[in-house]
């Protein structure tokens, strides 16, 4: 991986469910002008692999705390899952500032202030004394961790082109789903063993781990002959471009709705299945942890599809199946009184759905924008991570003891997704579903 002779291709400036990685795909990286230490290596892709992990491991080990953090605090169930909205939106103004800062600043030095700003941070959540203060860690959190994770990303733009940079990106893709799998699971044994604190420990302690890895493998990629000086204001010029593109747009609400409408589920779920089904931490997470790997095998179903079944069909398959799950969740929370079966099925058709639509989406929004890949694909992720943060307080205004605003967040979701995809992005030249490519 780390061999320098590889024959050069056209620069990739993107790959589908990346963050930020450069608007200019035309300029390829100059080996010879990059320092002998900065190369591709297999331990700066572990060391990337480690920081995408950031926000399932910041998110996925505390959810199942859930009801112990809002009885501990004295706080109620929205207040606990604003907590999730604060670091949902720090994360994605972190990514949609990180990138474009970090093409006229370089990457090493940044990207170890913001892991070191991200570990202090889990400190003050560890130590919080109210939920106020445990929000405003979070939203730092959450900041800090997408900066550190859109930089990592860029790393390795800077470091590899064509065939080479979309297989290095996919390893990290493939690798990285299963941090969703096991902070549930590694969460429900920290709660089992001792308190919800201990979480946002750890996670203090990954950053810790997190600094040394990055001072020991990545290099600094961007030496300051090729930074540009164009950073925020050429992102938000590139920004009002990208947004005049209906079908952009359709497909940004095809990721965003679907987004809202998982994490609707999952800001929600902990108190479904807890509260008011009796499950233990260690089975939610059990339960969680098997959503993601659903999920997880979604995706990589896309992928093998990729190039023999339209991408818009399979999005489309993935919004019936998320709006059925709805459907059927909100008819159990009106009138069943949500029972654990249904629940649990429901979330997980609506989890492997998110495989189905969230990679394809993105991968249909960055071929809308070809000549600004690095800001659409900010933007989506921006959109993406703002709609999870937004859902979450709402869908427990109901409290601890209904589903109801949960499920209709997931029928409501679901249903927008498919205006984004049926209407917004409606194929100009009305193609078929069935068309390979598109």
């Amino acid at each position: 991986m780390s061999d320098p002779t590889t024959a050069e291709m056209p620069h990739v400036g993107f790959v589908p469910d990346c963050e930020y990685l450069g608007d200019h795909p035309e300029a390829t990286p100059d080996h010879d002008r990059v320092p002998d230490r900065a190369r591709l290596t297999s331990g700066l892709v572990a060391t990337v692999v480690f920081l995408t992990a950031i926000a399932p491991l910041a998110t996925d080990m505390y959810v199942p705390a859930f009801p112990r953090v809002a009885g501990e605090l004295s706080a109620t169930a929205t207040q606990v899952q604003l907590t999730l909205t604060t670091f949902f939106a720090g994360m994605g103004l972190g990514q949609l500032i990180g990138g474009p800062v970090s093409d006229q600043r370089g990457r090493r030095r940044p990207l170890v202030a913001e892991i070191l700003v991200m570990t202090a941070a889990s400190v003050v959540c560890a130590l919080t004394p109210t939920i106020g203060v445990l929000m405003v860690a979070r939203f730092v959190q959450g900041f800090s961790g997408g900066w550190a994770m859109v930089i990592g990303r860029a790393v390795i733009v800077d470091l590899a082109t064509g065939a080479r940079l979309v297989r290095v990106l996919n390893v990290i893709a493939g690798v990285g789903g299963i941090a969703p799998i096991l902070g549930p699971l590694l969460g429900a044994v920290i709660l089992q063993l001792s308190g919800w604190r201990i979480s946002f420990w750890a996670v203090a302690g990954l950053g810790l781990v997190m600094t040394g890895c990055v001072l020991a493998a990545v290099p600094e990629s961007l030496p300051p002959e090729r930074r540009h000086g164009g950073g925020l204001r050429t992102f938000t010029v590139a920004g009002r471009q990208v947004l005049g593109q209906r079908r952009y747009v359709g497909y940004l609400l095809v990721s965003g709705s679907a987004m809202a409408a998982l994490f609707a589920c999952v800001a929600t779920s902990a108190f479904v299945l807890q509260s008011m089904n009796g499950m233990s931490p260690i089975a939610y997470s059990v339960d969680f942890a098997a959503n993601a790997a659903g999920m997880t095998i979604a995706a990589l179903l896309a992928a093998r599809l990729a190039g023999r079944v339209a991408t818009r069909k399979v999005i489309l398959v993935g919004q019936v199946a998320a709006l059925t799950a709805g459907l059927v969740m909100l008819a159990g929370a009106l009138w069943l009184g949500t029972p654990l079966l249904l629940a649990i099925v429901c979330f997980f058709v609506l989890m492997a759905a998110q495989g189905l639509i969230g990679p394809n989406g993105g991968a249909l929004a960055s071929a809308e924008v070809p000549e600004h890949p690095g800001t659409g694909s900010a933007v989506l992720g921006f959109v993406q991570w703002v709609a999870a943060g937004t859902v979450a307080p709402i869908a427990g205004l109901g409290g601890q003891d209904t589903a109801v605003p949960m499920a209709l967040l997931m029928v409501l979701g679901a249903a927008a997704s498919m205006v984004g995809l049926l209407v917004l992005a409606r194929p100009a030249s009305r193609e078929p579903l069935s068309q390979p490519s598109r």
